[in-house]
């Protein structure tokens, strides 16, 4: 089984350490967060009681509104390399001269280590490699391979029209791994998206109690959409049902696109 939180050099995922559930997770939020932890850590931290320090004033000079309460918000999460293309653990040994410090976290040595996320389980082999070989931005493959409708969705639609599931070596091909990317990439900058603070993907947040989003498709005499999950986990708002069949048509094009792209081996 790949290890999908750390893949690569070119990314990785901190989405189990409450990357995205600060109230502001946007992509600029976090980068500022996380450069000025990652360097208040390699200034303060020098030996093993210097955690408890480090730990203290990070808690006390940022933001930690959530957007659910019940998810954790590690205050040792931070960037790994000079470049800041991958998020990870600030306490692991590989940061630490082999000195392993999760035991100061809040979930500990035996949970940090041992924990994989459901996406291991319910995004196949196959799909995992291929978020792996076409996303390469730490902010955006953390979204995406933690959403397993979005993913399973997707490539369920693409194999039904093609009759087989894709294998990752075809995305090696530009075009088919740009097609691929801008249908991503609404992950962070769909034009329906709702603006609520308290929304991420298809679920909305109420303090301590989550809930699954609702496209009220009756209001338009509709029926639901077979793109449901998908509107969901682009965290969806229409005014109208104009809105929605914009939003269908975006979806069902780009999924023709790969598919009559595939078929042409261009």
């Amino acid at each position: 089984m790949i290890v999908l939180c750390q893949p690569d050099k070119k990314k990785s995922c901190g989405a189990c350490c409450g990357l995205y559930n600060y109230a502001d997770s946007s992509r600029s939020s976090l980068v500022r967060r996380l450069h000025e932890r990652t360097k208040r850590f390699h200034q303060m931290v020098k030996k093993q009681g210097d955690v408890g320090i480090y730990a203290k004033e990070t808690l006390a000079v940022e933001d930690f509104t959530k957007r659910y309460e019940v998810i954790h918000c590690c205050e040792f999460l931070g960037f790994l390399d000079k470049e800041e293309r991958k998020v990870g653990c600030l306490l692991h040994p590989e940061q630490n001269s082999g000195i392993d410090l999760r035991d100061r976290s809040f979930y500990g040595q035996e949970l940090c280590a041992g924990h994989l996320c459901p996406s291991h389980y319910f995004v196949s082999q196959s799909q995992s490699q291929i978020l792996i070989k076409i996303i390469d931005d730490w902010y955006l493959y953390g979204l995406v391979l933690t959403d397993i409708d979005l993913v399973t969705k997707y490539f369920q639609l693409i194999a039904d029209r093609i009759g087989a599931e894709l294998k990752p070596e075809v995305f090696d091909k530009e075009s088919l791994k740009n097609i691929a990317l801008e249908y991503f990439r609404w992950k962070i900058d769909w034009p329906f998206r709702s603006s609520d603070t308290n929304r991420l993907g298809k679920y909305y947040f109420d303090g301590s109690q989550y809930m699954i989003s609702h496209i009220d498709y009756e209001k338009w005499g509709r029926e639901i959409s077979p793109l449901n999950s998908i509107l969901l986990s682009l965290c969806s708002y229409f005014k109208d049902a104009e809105e929605l069949n914009a939003a269908e048509e975006m979806i069902w094009s780009n999924i023709e696109r790969l598919v009559s792209t595939y078929a042409g081996g261009i």
